[in-house]
């Protein structure tokens, strides 16, 4: 299983909004663009995508700095903790835009288990949407592409786990439940029995479901 983090195992999207209308409003940016093209980029791609004429690495040093100190009021998601207590530590993992250091820090304050497998932002070259991401998670817990089962609450990360091979469980009102393999709106709705090396996923029957995959996946 490869989670996303922001969004789909905490719920830090006040945190990160106020930071990039800072950010944008100091900057001469459109803050609602800002917030819009954050979901699922990096901020390295977020700031050269948005003001390329600005010093990159100095702006994102600027969110970033201030992203690992705003931890209050992060929480974890509904169904987050109860969902991972059923996983053992070496069949999961995070693959989140944010750095790790970041991303640590939110883990830590939602009081969500830390991952024995951590992808951030700084780990690839490539952030969502390309695969890259993705395919690196895989590879850190030694499973083929098409065995994985990504969660994700963005399109940009829905896309990314599609072109590295794996199906997609979407989470939220952001992703378009035609682009992934199950729509939930709530991890609530997610049930998983780990049976050997398989993990193995049910929706409720109130979720929505593409026609051409069987109610159960495996990866």
């Amino acid at each position: 299983m490869l989670f996303d983090l922001d969004g789909v195992l905490v719920d830090s999207l006040g945190v990160t909004e106020r930071i990039l209308r800072e950010w944008a409003a100091s900057r001469g940016v459109d803050g609602d663009r800002a917030v819009e093209l954050s979901h699922g980029r990096r901020d390295v791609d977020l700031v050269a995508l948005l003001a390329p004429h600005l010093d990159v690495q100095a702006e994102v040093g600027w969110i970033v700095g201030r992203e690992e100190r705003a931890v209050a009021g992060i929480t974890a998601m509904p169904g987050a903790l109860d969902l991972l207590g059923v996983l053992p530590p070496g069949q999961w993992a995070v693959v989140t835009s944010g750095t790790r250091a970041v991303a640590r820090g939110r883990i830590a304050a939602a009081g969500l288990p830390e991952p024995a497998r951590l992808v951030a932002a700084e780990d690839v070259h490539r952030g969502k949407p390309d695969p890259q991401p993705y395919l690196r998670g895989a590879e850190l817990l030694g499973v083929a592409p098409e065995r994985c089962v990504v969660i994700e609450d963005a399109m940009s990360g829905v896309r990314a786990a599609r072109a590295a091979g794996m199906a997609c469980v979407g989470v939220g009102v952001e992703v378009e439940p035609s682009a992934v393999t199950a729509h939930v709106a709530s991890l609530k709705e997610l049930d998983m029995v780990v049976d050997g090396g398989t993990i193995r996923i049910s929706a409720s029957a109130q979720s929505t479901r593409r026609s051409d995959v069987p109610r159960e996946d495996q990866g």
